[in-house]
């Protein structure tokens, strides 16, 4: 239900993966196999070399440096810039307030319920159970619609698909008491006293 960049978070995830995994296969074969230290040398040696070349055909006349320096400290800039919009982009769409609605008795004003209500009630309901290691409640706002997403944690032998009914029952029973229907997304996870379910309920 939130606004996270799940997709973006995996690729860079990967690349990173990607990249630590070689760094570190190439450090074991360095150390591992004593036949490529001298091949890693003559690969150093090259591209920096070749960096050096690079920077001399780059550097104007009259200067001292490499106007290539500027094009990295730009380019620096660019992925910090981006890197403070992917870190903004991290877990929104909050919201604090699960429903509002206009007074309608001749006078100015709203009514609006407040997340947190409706959190706390059946987190406290969720917290009862004995099947059930933890549980998460929180309000969301997903296509301009708050509602709340639920994430529990089941012990090992709880069947995911008579949890979800279970706690399905709980939110209707929450929805009543409130006097209105709530969109929520169940969200049955596992860890490792759990075993692996998911169950969804959006309604």
């Amino acid at each position: 239900m939130n606004q996270t960049p799940r997709t973006l978070n995996r690729i860079l995830l990967a690349i990173i993966g990607l990249a630590l995994a070689l760094a570190g296969g190439l450090a074991v074969a360095l150390a591992a196999v004593p036949g490529l230290s001298g091949w890693w040398r003559l690969t150093t040696e090259r591209a920096g070399a070749a960096v050096e070349s690079l920077l001399v055909a780059t550097t104007l006349p009259g200067q001292r440096d490499s106007w290539l320096w500027i094009v990295l400290a730009l380019a620096t800039l660019l992925v910090l810039l981006g890197m403070i919009v992917w870190i903004a982009q991290q877990g929104r769409g909050r919201a604090s307030t699960l429903a509002a609605d206009d007074v309608d008795d001749g006078g100015p004003g709203s009514v609006a319920l407040s997340g947190a209500l409706a959190e706390q009630a059946l987190r406290g309901a969720l917290a009862e159970r004995t099947d059930i290691v933890h549980a998460t409640v929180a309000t969301y706002e997903y296509r301009g619609m708050p509602g709340l997403r639920v994430k529990v944690l089941p012990r090992k032998g709880v069947a995911p698909q008579v949890l979800a009914e279970q706690i399905s029952d709980q939110i209707e029973a929450l929805e009543l008491v409130l006097g209105r229907q709530i969109p929520v997304v169940v969200s049955i996870g596992a860890s490792a006293r759990t075993r692996l379910g998911r169950g969804d309920r959006v309604h």
